[in-house]
């Protein structure tokens, strides 16, 4: 029972990210499944299992609250789907000795993307409003679903930065529409985990955790999108993942660090963590001063003050 219990708060948990970042809901859920001894294949198909019905119900009130692109979801979707598939396929004939330190890899490698990407870089802005071609979003929806399923997550952490980065589409709709097109991924991934594990080796009790979770958080999610600073969440949820999965990592057979060796990495990243954490803060408070200081500025000036927002 208190299994369930944790497993319902870390779905609430990772779909209030999730909503209001656009990723991190896979590789969070997945993190704590593999931490608890769950093997890979399992605990991606329990993972998208659960994301059928929270990315349907984040998708709705996204939908609600204005936050969605359809083509975008479309272009991005349709792919993602296909690549999904083809990667839950792939995990599911693994191994788990071979697949635990694959997908370990993966999501530190992620982690430390998310990490880097918002704590150095931000969010663009300057390019909103220009299309987005089909031919960048098919290739990256194919990467990304692949991606996911190999990865118990995986679609926001890679098409979610990607799009911000073309700066063509705003971050609310960026996030809304990646959360949407999720939900294709997540039924593309189920089916190619069904077809190679079959049911029997998915706990249903694991999945109605992790669903009714995510459900009690989708709609606060897409509504806090508005308000939430993304770059300090991307940092902060950057590290846990960063952090958690290097753990993983260096207990395995392809690694085996000594303890003090482990407990070195462990500080190091931690520090790492708290530093970007606390400077994507700073930035982000700077941020929110500098429209201030500009109007100060010119009023000083004798010049009338001009938003461009």
């Amino acid at each position: 029972m208190h299994k369930l219990l944790l497993l319902a708060l870390v779905g609430l948990g990772a779909q209030l990210v999730d909503g209001s970042l656009g990723m991190a809901y896979g590789v969070t859920s997945t993190t704590l499944l593999l931490a608890i001894g769950t093997s890979p294949a399992v605990a991606s198909a329990t993972v998208h299992l659960a994301e059928i019905g929270t990315t349907l119900a984040s998708g709705a009130s996204h939908w609600r609250f204005g936050n969605v692109d359809w083509a975008v979801v479309a272009k991005v979707g349709i792919p993602g789907a296909a690549g999904a598939f083809a990667g839950a396929t792939f995990l599911a004939h693994l191994s788990t000795g071979a697949a635990a330190p694959v997908m370990s890899l993966i999501l530190l490698v992620l982690g430390g993307y998310l990490l880097v990407r918002f704590t150095v870089f931000g969010l663009r802005q300057e390019r909103v409003g220009r299309p987005l071609r089909k031919r960048f979003l098919g290739p990256l929806g194919l990467v990304a679903g692949f991606v996911d399923a190999t990865g118990g997550g995986g679609w926001g952490p890679v098409g979610t930065p990607a799009i911000l980065a073309s700066g063509r589409l705003e971050p609310r709709k960026v996030i809304g529409s990646i959360d949407t097109s999720e939900f294709l991924v997540a039924v593309a991934a189920s089916a190619g985990f069904l077809a190679g594990l079959g049911a029997a080796r998915i706990d249903p009790g694991w999945v109605a955790a992790l669903l009714v979770g995510g459900l009690l958080a989708a709609p606060v999610a897409a509504w806090l999108v508005r308000y939430l600073p993304p770059r300090v969440l991307g940092s902060a949820v950057g590290g846990i993942i960063l952090l958690t999965n290097l753990r993983t990592l260096l207990r395995s057979d392809w690694v085996d660090a000594a303890g003090p060796v482990r407990n070195l990495a462990y500080a190091a990243t931690a520090a790492t963590w708290v530093a970007a954490v606390l400077y994507s803060l700073r930035r982000h408070r700077a941020a929110q001063y500098q429209p201030l200081a500009c109007e100060n500025c010119q009023a000083a000036q004798g010049e009338p003050y001009r938003s461009s927002m």
